[in-house]
């Protein structure tokens, strides 16, 4: 550091999306850090760096995702060994900030995983958090440190812009979802519709109804995430037979767990577009998936942040 600016920084990674961090370190013009993180034969994680970071600015590309607990642990411990080693500022760079979920007590005795991770991550050292999409804005309100909070919708909103459908609504898949689809729906120009969900009593189907005009009309349903593909898939088919035309979805973050990729293979959904943040395995591919990359705009905004730029001009 030289009169309060870092000089040079490093990126590195562990194992949850090593793809998208390499591909973020080519934009950048730099060689992934020279680190390893492995595992003892307890399951123990050990994590060695093998090149300075003193006085550096460093970045650890690191999405909490599948398996959750290990790329946590891996985080920290890495966070853990650059404070150990006078790192200049520790980035803690989260494309998917796993455990934000649980962002609130909906009902007693809930535990807010979403302040747990962000005292932790604080705790072990990072300096700065840059994460995408959060399940709740509110979450960055959590963290003591800076929080820089990218957005994945321009990304999304372009590729629809490009396939430039005619009778475009965009939709809800549930109440809470409402302002995430107003979001996307202002710069495509489009009205939006709301799926309303509602379980008459115990293990009975949801009945669904849709607020707003779907008929012979091209939706596409907008979320900030795929799981199990249950809520998504369940509104495409209520979509399709209540009129639409044809059905396309978008999300940020592809978590695709358990019978996700089956689900929508087997539902009327024409395309799902989906973002990087999550690695999807080659088993978890579906020609009805299409993956856009996050790592043009986080390289941006890791290039911003060590050079004290604004990061808000990114969302002009």
């Amino acid at each position: 550091m030289k009169n309060g600016v870092f000089t040079d920084y490093k990126i590195f990674t562990g194992n949850s999306n090593p793809e998208l961090a390499e591909e973020i370190a080519k934009i950048m013009g730099k060689p992934l850090g020279k680190a390893t993180v492995t595992k003892f034969s307890d399951g123990e994680i050990s994590v060695n760096l093998w090149e300075t970071v003193r006085g550096i600015d460093t970045y650890i590309v690191q999405p909490t995702c599948d398996p959750v607990n290990d790329s946590l642990m891996e985080l920290l411990i890495m966070i853990d060994a650059m404070k150990r080693a006078s790192a200049g500022r520790i980035n803690a760079v989260i494309p998917y900030y796993g455990y934000a979920r649980q962002d609130r007590k909906a009902k007693a005795r809930d535990p807010i995983t979403a302040k747990l991770v962000a005292d932790l991550l604080s705790s072990a050292g990072a300096d700065r958090v840059v994460t995408m999409d959060l399940h709740a804005a509110q979450i960055q309100g959590y963290f003591n440190i800076p929080v820089d909070h990218l957005l994945g919708m321009p990304i999304l909103v372009k590729y629809f812009m490009e396939k430039n459908l005619d009778n475009l609504v965009v939709v809800s898949p549930d109440h809470g979802s409402v302002s995430r689809a107003r979001n996307m729906a202002q710069p495509l120009d489009a009205p939006i519709a709301i799926v309303d969900k509602r379980r008459p009593k115990a293990n009975v189907s949801e009945v669904m109804n849709i607020i707003g005009d779907i008929q012979d009309k091209n939706v596409l349903i907008v979320d900030d995430m795929i799981d199990t593909a249950g809520t998504l898939t369940n509104a495409a088919n209520a979509l399709k037979d209540l009129g639409a035309k044809e059905v396309y979805a978008c999300a940020t973050h592809a978590v695709l767990s358990g019978p996700a990729i089956e689900r929508i293979e087997s539902s009327v959904i024409k395309e799902c577009v989906l973002l990087n943040t999550v690695q999807i395995p080659q088993e978890k591919r579906s020609p009805k998936i299409k993956v856009l990359s996050v790592a043009p705009l986080f390289a941006e905004a890791m290039i911003r942040i060590f050079t004290n730029d604004s990061i808000s001009k990114l969302f002009d």
